[in-house]
């Protein structure tokens, strides 16, 4: 079986590490496609070398630009990597314009589409991402929930592809990271951090960055924390973070990104977790640290369970009161532990026909 899968952005970089080895370990060729769509050092190259991951069998180098001009660039290149690799599925994580491009030319190719995260809803369609999950969950032929909440979502809106429930990839790695990470990571003396005395932030969504009031009240809720607040910044961000003159004395330290292992080490020693991003709420919570959003609605419910989570919206004083509150008593797993990878392999298997080869789409 040959299966193509496609990835652009930092939190598919680190759902394709440990997907990308069972894959090689059930001895399925996998082709990896890097779309380009997080082309600097920091935010894509990393990690491939730091979580292993192969090099990929094709780069689009599509790049940034508007969200229509990224992804058809995106889908001119696809086409004919799709066509001279010949797979029996593409294979799409999460909801970005590189999964939302990888669907599209693989429904118009008539190649079996596998998407990896089905199911997640903010019910917010002024959010890109979800638009872009709803088309790939509408044209998927084997739709992989990583929750039970999630597969019903996709029952409810009456889906006529395969369903199957099989965990979270980001979590598994985390959890397999933080077993490794040393006793007091080199990064925390880095910023002269000590143990859940301070916060680690991160600001990216497009909804929060395109709107320099709403950045503005962002910045305001994290100087009003009473911690030190570990800031790294996304090239997205910038140019607000030097308008604003983020970390000029406000007990904010700005840095550029991190790397996968850094960045888990801050959120594992961290008192909270302050955050706009989806992968950064479920490791959060999977690593015992309390997350506070910066968005008015998730996709990942469940983190809401039990007071891990926290909807603060833009609020400072919503989001300074949520980063210092305690963490709860229990703690929760509701994204699997430990076996994604295989039961996504198991899926891919068992649903998709060796024999799906394309012959000719192209008139």
């Amino acid at each position: 079986m040959r299966v193509l899968s496609i990835v652009g952005a930092r939190p598919q970089f680190v759902k394709a590490a440990l997907l990308s080895r069972e894959f090689r370990a059930r001895g399925v060729d996998e082709r990896l496609v890097h779309t380009g769509q997080h082309y600097d050092e920091r935010m894509s190259d990393v990690f491939f070398s730091e979580l292993e991951l192969p090099a990929p069998h094709s780069h689009l180098g599509v790049g940034s630009g508007s969200h229509a001009h990224q992804t058809a660039q995106m889908m001119m290149r696809l086409e004919s990597v799709v066509l001279e690799n010949e797979p029996d599925c593409v294979l799409v994580y999460g909801d970005t314009n590189s999964t939302i491009a990888g669907a599209l030319v693989a429904a118009k190719l008539n190649v079996p589409l596998v998407h990896v995260e089905a199911g997640l809803r903010s019910f917010d369609r002024t959010m890109p991402e979800e638009v872009n999950r709803l088309v790939a969950d509408r044209l998927g032929d084997l739709l992989l929930a990583p929750s039970e909440g999630s597969a019903e979502q996709l029952r409810r809106e009456g889906v006529e592809a395969p369903i199957f429930i099989v965990g979270d990839l980001m979590v598994d790695l985390a959890l397999l990271a933080a077993e490794r990470l040393p006793a007091r990571p080199a990064i925390l003396d880095r910023f002269d951090l000590h143990e859940k005395q301070f916060a680690v932030a991160t600001i990216h969504r497009a909804s929060n960055t395109d709107n320099a009031a709403v950045f503005a009240r962002l910045i305001a809720g994290l100087r009003r924390c009473g911690m030190p607040v570990v800031f790294p910044v996304h090239p997205r961000t910038r140019p607000l973070v030097e308008a604003f003159k983020v970390g000029a004395g406000d007990g904010i330290v700005t840095c550029e990104p991190l790397s996968y292992l850094d960045m888990l080490a801050l959120q594992v020693h961290a008192r909270a977790v302050v955050t706009d991003s989806g992968g950064i709420q479920k490791e959060s919570i999977t690593l015992g640290t309390p997350c506070v959003t910066l968005r008015d609605r998730t996709e990942w419910t469940e983190t809401l369970q039990d007071g891990w989570n926290v909807l603060a919206g833009s609020d400072p004083r919503t989001i300074a009161a949520a980063a210092s509150r305690p963490a709860p008593a229990e703690r929760i797993f509701p994204f699997g532990a430990g076996n994604s990878a295989k039961r996504i392999v198991d899926a891919i298997t068992a649903t998709i026909p060796d024999a799906t080869r394309i012959e000719s789409c192209v008139s």
